[in-house]
């Protein structure tokens, strides 16, 4: 089970459930690979012969402790690409991710090794998505949905979603960006103590710090 296709599936399984506890259905794995069901049901298959992943016939999917292991080493491949792109390229954060979608397939494990040097082994990526390690340990800080904060919170942006360029160039134009310090008021939230207009969507995709 060692190719593109099965590591993104890994990948997609590990990420859905990173920020939220509720595991992924095969309709939604469809979705975000944007896959047939036919075809999800076929992978998953082989993924949990190969002990990958555990599923039951129209349940949820789960990674076993081998299948996050290997999402693992993806998501460290992804995200110290996109870094990579954004620190030595001078790519925007909102244009990292497709190019970091092939190149993570495709460089050598020295290479990676290098690339992680070069940038001084960072901890998080541009969005704030933490870069596991080495070893593959992944380290990052109590968070908070901005959705689900309460009025009078304060707390450092950790992490935006990079799912939607467009919005990501939005926030961004907004000030509202990775260690951005922001507190949510009755009539919306301040960045760095000043008012803002956030656009549609933006509360959905935003985790900020539970103290500052």
């Amino acid at each position: 089970m060692h190719s593109p296709a099965a590591d993104d599936y890994l990948k997609t399984v590990f990420s859905h459930t990173e920020w939220q506890d509720v595991p992924i259905t095969p309709s939604q794995l469809a979705a975000k690979l944007g896959v047939a069901p036919s075809s999800v049901t076929e992978m998953v298959k082989k993924l949990a012969v190969a002990g990958l992943v555990s599923h039951v016939p129209y349940g949820a999917v789960r990674l076993t402790a081998r299948g996050e292991q290997r999402a693992l080493q993806m998501v460290r491949r992804h995200r110290l690409v996109e870094t990579w792109l954004v620190q030595e390229f001078g790519y925007a954060w909102d244009e990292v991710h497709d190019e970091a979608e092939v190149l993570e397939h495709t460089i050598s494990d020295r290479l990676l090794a290098g690339i992680d040097a070069r940038l001084g082994f960072p901890r998080f990526d541009p969005h704030g998505d933490a870069i596991p390690d080495a070893d593959l340990v992944i380290a990052r800080e109590p968070s908070v949905l901005l959705a689900e904060a309460p009025v009078g919170h304060v707390g450092r942006v950790l992490r935006v979603s990079d799912a939607d360029p467009e919005l990501l160039r939005a926030l961004e134009s907004a000030g509202l960006v990775v260690a951005a310090e922001v507190e949510v008021t009755e009539t919306g939230i301040a960045i760095d103590g000043a008012g803002a207009d956030l656009p549609a969507g933006a509360a959905a995709v935003v985790w900020l710090s539970t103290s500052r």
